[in-house]
């Protein structure tokens, strides 16, 4: 039998300030199941509910209306709470508001300490999250000599080294340089596709978006698109009305298509683009 979802959100609406004179609805209705193994992107503009949504999944904001469960456990049961922030593991924008040692090995402990475990197997977690995150060589440096992207990295081993089921990264390459974003994108697939994390990403960066198995479009605080980025992503014209982008391979084969319809519209990656146009023998007439 096949193993149940590891998260579900069921018809969850959630206002800020509610009772006061101006409640502001953040989601309206949202359903989302998560299965384990799963990489989820989120996409949409600012204020459409996406870090409202994913802060649902490890019950730092519970829902105003519906349901939230996380391995069987409702968010909204106190008792439930730290277990749940065990399972769902928060990585957030700014490193710097994550980082709380000077040395970066005592900061990816930090996590482990405080849920008592014995010092011999914090160690063993601190260096096995240093060593998936490619940070092992600097777990002496002080922390606040690192690069944007080392950062982000040792806050993401933090996390790992809580033994997450769930990773949720939210906006967490926004802040970053593109060398500083591969590196953690780079990280995050490893996680996913070698070591079996369940991954959650809010991102507003389309390519980033393409990693996943799974994209959610939300507007106005609802759930508007879900599929595949294939599936997402060929809905250019949608997207378009919702002042949305597509990845950039994507809207080139777009516009290829509409010149030659025998032309792929839905071409996820520059790599796919160049193998198409090398298998009509380098152009598209």
């Amino acid at each position: 039998m096949s193993e149940g979802p590891i998260v579900r959100v069921e018809n969850v609406t959630f206002v800020y300030n509610p009772g006061s004179e101006n409640p502001t609805v953040a989601l309206r209705n949202v359903d989302l199941t998560l299965y384990r193994g799963d990489y989820l992107v989120i996409v949409g503009h600012n204020g459409s509910g996406k870090s409202t949504l994913v802060k649902h999944l490890n019950a730092l904001l519970l829902p105003t209306e519906g349901e939230v469960w996380v391995k069987g456990m409702d968010t909204r049961d106190p008792e439930h709470v730290l277990d749940i922030r065990r399972s769902v593991g928060m990585v957030f924008q700014n490193p710097d508001n994550q980082i709380v040692a000077t040395v970066v090995e005592h900061d990816v402990a930090f996590g482990p300490e405080n849920l008592g475990l014995p010092p011999e197997e914090v160690e063993r977690r601190v260096e096995w999250a240093l060593g998936v995150v490619g940070m092992l060589p600097h777990r002496d440096r002080a922390s606040h000599l690192l690069s944007a992207g080392q950062k982000q990295r040792v806050a993401i081993a933090g996390v790992l080294a809580m033994k997450p089921d769930v990773i949720v990264l939210d906006e967490s390459t926004a802040m970053l340089d593109p060398v500083g974003r591969e590196e953690v994108l780079k990280t995050i697939r490893r996680l996913n596709r070698e070591e079996g994390v369940t991954v959650v990403a809010v991102t507003h960066f389309m390519r980033e978006a393409v990693e996943g198995n799974r994209v959610v479009v939300m507007e106005e605080g609802r759930i508007v698109m879900e599929g595949t980025p294939r599936e997402v992503f060929s809905r250019v014209e949608e997207l378009r009305e919702m002042m949305l982008d597509v990845p950039q391979p994507t809207e080139l084969s777009y516009e290829l298509h509409k010149l030659r319809p025998d032309f792929p519209p839905d071409l996820l990656t520059v790599e796919e683009v160049v193998e198409e146009i090398c298998r009509r023998g380098g152009g598209v007439r």
